[in-house]
């Protein structure tokens, strides 16, 4: 079976290797283009997926537009009976309805649940105690398609983004080469989401996230709300809020943190910086404490919060918002 792969990041080559490496005939390899980097831009970096597809002598395809002519003439010269989407940009009816056993999709999340661009993200971020991998074939809406295979995972309390994403990643690996044995022994079942869903579901999206979502809200957020949150964008993006002393204004980023319960003759206002000065900064909430263990200032390195107490001299008054 001839098949291509469309992916960009780490996440997706993981599964280009478990193909390629697997023995499975992958006739080419669409990516995006090569992104500038560097003050200027001036440097030019390939995408994770297209290093590894460079690597071991794939064809690779890199179009700016996807219903660009000349990309899809290339992508209709590969002659793939199977496409094959893990972490890619929505594809037109052209592209995912060229092969003739169609187009599947491998998504990080439950699907119906959390469709959208950042499904782990999300999961994380709304207290979720599970979460998955799913494949499912293409149609029209974005992530809506029939659904081929899922595998569920739990999400432990203590566990962050990153820490999902490599075990989905492995995982996703793995059912991309059982869906593939499915469709090449015709063995392949599908079912609509609709079903999967029940009625009337409330169904939780997975929307991107840009920077101004990553900000912290001390004073609406209760304390398992604010550490979700912060385990919900950590390693990557990142939450960050702003320790604010008079009109000085510094903002930093949060990466770990625990929660703390709070002592019943506390008194301060949300949002509220206790600490010794050494070795604990925490933060008042509603509810009780988050005790901030790992941060990053802005043109810093990430630091524990020792470190950041030694450099930064934290006075009464201070709070974060």
């Amino acid at each position: 079976m001839r098949i291509v792969f469309m992916g960009t990041p780490e996440f997706a080559v993981e599964s280009l290797r478990a193909l390629v490496e697997g023995g499975y005939n992958v006739v080419g390899v669409v990516t995006m283009p090569d992104k500038p980097i560097g003050r200027h831009g001036s440097v030019l970096q390939a995408s994770p997926v297209k290093q590894y597809a460079v690597e071991h002598g794939l064809t690779v395809l890199q179009p700016q537009k996807l219903k660009d002519e000349a990309f899809v003439e290339s992508l209709r010269a590969l002659n793939a009976q199977l496409q094959i989407v893990v972490a890619f940009r929505m594809l037109p009816e052209v592209v995912w309805a060229m092969p003739t056993l169609g187009t599947f999709n491998l998504h990080a999340s439950l699907l119906p649940q959390y469709r959208g661009a950042a499904p782990i993200n999300w999961a994380i971020i709304n207290g979720e105690k599970e979460t998955g991998i799913t494949t499912f074939f293409l149609k029209h809406e974005i992530d809506t398609g029939e659904v081929i295979q899922q595998v569920k995972i739990p999400i432990l309390d203590t566990d962050n983004v990153g820490d999902v994403h490599d075990r989905l990643m492995a995982l996703g690996a793995e059912l991309v080469t059982q869906t593939v044995d499915a469709i090449i022994d015709g063995t392949v079942r599908t079912i609509p989401q609709e079903l999967i869903a029940g009625k009337n579901a409330s169904l939780k999206p997975a929307p991107k996230i840009f920077h101004d979502t990553c900000r912290i809200d001390w004073k609406h957020m209760n304390t398992k709300q604010v550490y979700d949150f912060i385990r919900g964008l950590s390693p990557y993006p990142a939450a960050w809020t702003t320790l604010v002393a008079g009109d000085k204004v510094t903002e930093m980023k949060v990466f770990e943190t625990r929660k703390l319960t709070l002592d019943n003759n506390d008194s301060d206002q949300i949002g509220t910086i206790k600490t010794d000065g050494r070795t604990y900064l925490r933060v008042r909430l509603v509810d009780g404490l988050i005790d901030i263990l790992t941060l990053q200032l802005a043109g810093k390195k990430r630091m524990d919060v020792a470190a950041f107490l030694n450099g930064f001299k934290v006075e009464e008054g201070m709070r974060m918002e």
